[in-house]
């Protein structure tokens, strides 16, 4: 598909789409931050539960630090052109005391269940605040999909 045959989506049809894809997708770039040693980026894992993404990460693990020091995170899902960027506070959850329906789904989706670890694990969890997608150019206007932990549209 070219990017002049692109059909400009409503805010209805963006939130579903981005809905579909939370549900779907395996992968997501998160972005934390430090106040010394600045941004850092990972892939991680993440299941969607309807309202927010948890991912696992281990325990010391620059990640769980980072948003030990500041939770205020950015997510992106691995598509340069269906962009869907969400931005959240991370929850810091440790493995053995995670709520068993997230962990359960997660285990049910990787088929890896870092409560039976030896090494320590945390998972993190972020319900969005803001979300923004958009598909090539036509569709920069309007991005914003939701807006203080409200769907727009």
């Amino acid at each position: 598909m070219r990017a002049t045959e692109i059909t400009r989506r409503d805010p209805a049809e963006r939130r579903r789409d981005t809905l579909d894809r939370l549900g779907t997708e395996r992968d997501v770039w998160l972005s934390t931050s430090h106040p010394t040693h600045g941004p850092h980026q990972v892939p991680l894992w993440f299941a969607w539960d309807g309202e927010a993404l948890w991912m696992c990460t281990g325990a010391t693990s620059a990640t769980a630090r980072n948003v030990g020091e500041e939770p205020r995170v950015r997510l992106s899902l691995p598509d340069t052109f269906d962009v869907v960027l969400l931005q959240g506070v991370a929850e810091l959850h440790p493995a053995e005391e995670a709520p068993a329906d997230a962990a359960d789904a997660f285990m049910a989706k990787f088929g890896w269940d870092p409560r039976t670890e030896e090494a320590g694990y945390v998972y993190l969890r972020v319900e969005p605040t803001t979300v923004r997608a958009w598909r090539g150019e036509r569709e920069l206007r309007g991005r914003v999909i939701m807006r203080d932990g409200v769907w727009v549209g």
